[in-house]
């Protein structure tokens, strides 16, 4: 008898875990369909701002390829001159940086604000660089302590098919960001 309902909790077990699977992957493909107009929306956007031309003739943003994966990438326009950063350090993905910044979807939507922060400095994020958004580790590992940018992260190496508070799923994110300091280079142990 312990047998027959051993088995028989197994079963049901397996079933429960079987339709949790199903109706995990009825959620993604309810997710990719009720979202396809915004979807499309922000890589319209990431497209057009990928080839946008600036008043003399060159490209608005650069393409920044993760060397780890070439299918990530995002797009920087820097908003200082960089020549004044030469030298200065970039941080690595164990790295802990101070960065200042404002966020908003593709249609100018604000979602957060470092600028609302007070700790561990007036108006400063701080964060090991690989607890983010890959987006955030193509885009700052590109920049220099001091260098300021618009950056444009396509939902691939944003938060994908996920909603995060006020962001929609399959969202363009564009950051203005500065980053300030990297307090420690490497994550100490």
């Amino acid at each position: 008898m312990k047998k027959i309902l051993l088995y028989i909790s197994s079963f049901m077990a397996l079933m429960s875990l079987a339709a949790a699977s199903v109706s995990c992957n009825d959620d993604s493909k309810n997710t990719w369909e009720d979202y396809e107009k915004w979807r499309n929306s922000n890589t319209a956007f990431y497209e057009e701002q990928k080839f946008a031309i600036d008043q003399n003739g060159n490209p608005e943003y650069i393409t920044v390829v993760a060397p780890w994966n070439p299918g990530a990438e995002v797009l920087i326009k820097y908003l200082n001159d960089r020549s004044k950063t030469e030298g200065n350090l970039s941080p690595m993905l164990t790295s802990t940086v101070d960065v200042k910044y404002r966020g908003t979807l593709y249609n100018k939507v604000a979602f957060d604000s470092s600028y609302l922060r007070t700790s561990p400095a007036d108006s400063i994020f701080r964060t090991v660089l690989s607890g983010t958004i890959e987006g955030w580790w193509i885009a700052l590992s590109d920049m220099r302590v001091g260098d300021s940018a618009r950056v444009i992260i396509p939902y691939n190496v944003g938060y994908g098919s996920r909603a995060t508070g006020s962001i929609p799923p399959f969202s363009t994110l564009v950051f203005d960001v500065k980053l300030v300091d990297i307090p420690y280079y490497e994550i100490r142990k």
